[in-house]
Parts: C-alpha cells; sequence; structure tokens
C-alpha cells in the first residue's frame, strides 16, 4: 500500500511539473464543452494548445496575457455556435496551407450574433473569417500579418464570405495580403478601422449596400477596390500614401450608383481611378498632392462630380480612352475648387468662377500607351512635352468645369494639418526609413 501511494505521489507531481504537450488543449477544450449555454469561462494568464471549437452559447474572456497557440493545422478557435462572445486573448497559428478549400483562419466564424473584440491575432493565414455568418461584431481587434514581402503567401485581415449585416469598427490590421476582405457580403458597416501595408486595404468584389466611413487607407499598394458592386456609402475616410506601380487611393471598376462624399485622397499615386463605373456621386472630396488627382476612363459615363477640392496634384483630372458620355463636373450649379491651379475670378462674390475652368492635356496617350509614364510626371521633360503638343493643337479636354467654386484656403491648411498628424504617426509606429522611400518615390516635398 505504501509503495501504491508513493508511486501515486510521484506521478502526480510528474504531471504538475511536466504536463503532456496536449494538456492544455485537452483541458480547455473539455472545460468548453462542459460548460452550460451562456456560461462565462474566464481563461488564465498562460498559453493555451488550440485548436478549439466552441459549439454552444458561452463568453470566453482572456487577459493581456492568455494565448491561444494553435498546433498550425486549421482555425485555431471555430465559432460553429451563436451567440458566442470571445475577448482579450492573443491568438496564433493557424494552418497557413494556401491549397485548402477550408481557408484557414486565427478565428472562423460559421455562425450568427457573436462579438469577437480586443483580440491580438499573429502567425495566421486569415485573421478573423465570417463565412456565411450574419450579424456579428468584429471590433477593436489588432491582426498582424507576414508583411509585404509575404503577401503571396498569407491571407486576408478579416475576410467577409457571404456575410450580411455585419459590424466592423475600430480593429487594426497591418502586412496581411488585403486588410479587409468583402466577396458576396451585403449590408454590412465598417467604422474607424486602420489599414496600413497590404495589397488592397479594402477590397471589395460582388458586394451591396454596404458603408465604410472615418476608416484610414494608408501606405498600401492600393487603398480601397471596389469591383462589380453597387450602392456602397463611402464616407470621411482616409486614402493616405498609397503608392507603386499602378497604383490608386480607392479604384472603381464595374461600381455603380455609390456615394463617395467627404473623404481625403493625399499622396497617392492615383487619387480615384474609375472604369466602367457608371451614376456614381463623387461630392466633397479632398483631392490633394496626388500623381494624378482623378483617372477616368471612357467606359465610365455619368459619374457626378462637385463641391470636391481638387488641388495640387501634377496633374489634376485626365480622361483616357476618348471621351466618356455624360459625366458631370457640377451639379446644381456648383462645380468643383481646382485651387491654385486654375486661378478664378469671382466678381460678385458668390463663392462660383466667372468663367468656366477647361483643362487641356495630351498626356492622355503616353499615360494609355505607356505604363510607366506614371513616373515621369514630375518630370520638367512632361511640361515641355505638353507645350509643344498645345502649341500644335494635338491636346484634348480633359475636362470642363461650368461652375468652378472660388478657392478655399484654410480648407487646404486644416487638410494639411491632419494628414501632416497621420504621417507623423506613421514616422513613429513605421519607421522613418520606409516612409522617407514612398516620399522620395512620389518626389514631392511638403
Amino acid at each position: 500500500m505504501k509503495k501504491l501511494t508513493l508511486l501515486s505521489l510521484i506521478f502526480s507531481l510528474f504531471i504538475l511539473i511536466k504536463p503532456e504537450k496536449n494538456m492544455a488543449a485537452e483541458n480547455l477544450q473539455a472545460i468548453i464543452d462542459s460548460m452550460k449555454e451562456g456560461a462565462v469561462v474566464k481563461l488564465e494568464n498562460k498559453t493555451y494548445e488550440g485548436n478549439i471549437i466552441v459549439t454552444k452559447p458561452l463568453t470566453i474572456i482572456g487577459t493581456n496575457k492568455t494565448v491561444i497557440k494553435g498546433d498550425g493545422t486549421g482555425n485555431v478557435i471555430s465559432i460553429k455556435a451563436p451567440n458566442v462572445k470571445i475577448s482579450r486573448l492573443t491568438v496564433t497559428y493557424s494552418s497557413m496551407n494556401r491549397n485548402s478549400a477550408e481557408e484557414y483562419a486565427a478565428i472562423k466564424i460559421y455562425t450568427n450574433n457573436n462579438t469577437v473584440e480586443h483580440i491580438k491575432i499573429r502567425h495566421s493565414f486569415h485573421g478573423i473569417y465570417l463565412s456565411q455568418a450574419h450579424k456579428n461584431i468584429i471590433r477593436y481587434n489588432d491582426i498582424t500579418g507576414l508583411g509585404k514581402g509575404e503577401i503571396a503567401a498569407q491571407g486576408n485581415g478579416i475576410h467577409v464570405f457571404y456575410a450580411n449585416d455585419n459590424l466592423l469598427s475600430h480593429n487594426t490590421v497591418d502586412g496581411t495580403r488585403d486588410g479587409m476582405f468583402f466577396d458576396y457580403a451585403n449590408h454590412n458597416k465598417s467604422y474607424d478601422n486602420n489599414i496600413t501595408n497590404t495589397r488592397y486595404g479594402l477590397h471589395y468584389m460582388y458586394s451591396d449596400g454596404n458603408t465604410f466611413k472615418r476608416n484610414v487607407f494608408t501606405m498600401n499598394t492600393g487603398g480601397a477596390a471596389i469591383m462589380n458592386s453597387n450602392q456602397l456609402k463611402l464616407e470621411d475616410n482616409q486614402f493616405i500614401v498609397n503608392y507603386g506601380n499602378q497604383s490608386f487611393g480607392l479604384l472603381l471598376l464595374q461600381a455603380n450608383d455609390n456615394y463617395i462624399a467627404h473623404n481625403t485622397f493625399y499622396m497617392n499615386q492615383r487619387g480615384l481611378y474609375i472604369d466602367q463605373a457608371t451614376r456614381n456621386t463623387i461630392k466633397g472630396n479632398r483631392i490633394i498632392q496626388n500623381q494624378i488627382g482623378i483617372e477616368l476612363w471612357a467606359s465610365s459615363n455619368d459619374q457626378t462630380f462637385t463641391l470636391n477640392r481638387i488641388s495640387d496634384n501634377t496633374l489634376p483630372a485626365v480622361t483616357l480612352g476618348g471621351q466618356g458620355e455624360r459625366n458631370a463636373w457640377s451639379k446644381n450649379g456648383k462645380g468643383n475648387d481646382w485651387g491654385s491651379s486654375f486661378p478664378l475670378t469671382d466678381l460678385n462674390q458668390n463663392g462660383i468662377g466667372d468663367i468656366p475652368v477647361i483643362y487641356h492635356s495630351s498626356l492622355h496617350q503616353l499615360i494609355e500607351d505607356q505604363e510607366l509614364t506614371s513616373f515621369f510626371l514630375k518630370s520638367p521633360a512632361i511640361n515641355i512635352y505638353e507645350k509643344i503638343n498645345a502649341t500644335l493643337n494635338k491636346d484634348e479636354v480633359m475636362f470642363k468645369d461650368p461652375y468652378p467654386l472660388a478657392a478655399s484656403k484654410s480648407n487646404h491648411k486644416t487638410i494639411l494639418f491632419v494628414a501632416f498628424g497621420l504621417i507623423a504617426g506613421l514616422i513613429l509606429l513605421k519607421g522613418r526609413h520606409q516612409l522617407c522611400i514612398t516620399f522620395g518615390r512620389n518626389g514631392r516635398k511638403t
């Protein structure tokens, strides 16, 4: 009997000192499975082994030092019940398999009415994946990918697939493939998210009726790519320093009936790039110090540009592929503020210029024929080229604003102040060297 007691004591001490590798995972899954619906699971300051499947409504709360670490073979946390709440964890090491139909993620949600908040996600393929999951809340999460050099080897920060009526707010995404990807996802709302160092900050396919407000898309290859989608609202967002070959702040491709208002497009290669798009309203935006303010292809018709400030761009706006039909550069007698590039008189002081603004350019043909033309827009040779073609009457009308707005200097100073504040923050967060490289490529000193 004494030997049996001693053996039991030694075995117990062995478990306490050196637990089996999967015991934490088994314990956590066992705890989750043993809980009644609606129970609260409070996790300790330690690392739990994944992978975890939640199959009943629960609240799972960690601390600043709680980690759930996957085994690299699947989703770290799979939510397969409605009304689950998960908060204050670090989640790491999902499968990185790009060939699986499962599309692995740190947290994958298959159900409705769940909340995921205050989660840090690292070393995972997708960060948070909503799969046919509706009315979920995804907020205050911090998702970091592998960086721009590994874009092809990883997934998206937040992936929304056939998922409607979700709220995505106050999330930070850095270094993933795309920051937020929407695919056949309708009537979602995205507020106050910050997306940096991705391919596209927002990538958007076949998704209608969504709202984006107060998001910041900075230092991505492309700020936001809106494709095959309709009736969106993009308001008060900031598209700043999105720069690269054929890059843009906002791309509209086969996107119709969208409302784009009060956004800032600052120091992008193209502020707005519009192709095969119809009936979009572009109102009250600040399009400043981009290489091309607006690139509008002739395949796009019935756009309305009004009350925008379009100033200090190398080219304010170009029309490519011929002249589009019915695009309007004013509405209800109010056009756009073109800044100091087009001096105006306003003798009756009604805020509208006394003569229309008409912009001629011959560069459209170069831009159409040569992809790399945008890299030489700062060259003095470009001005010579323009003057020669103007003399030979080979330039064409890029736009005509019949009711241009008188320039507003105070607005411009406010915009620059906000932009400089964001750039200063980026210097602290991303490093001075990387930012200087980007500004050097843009070629403009501020």
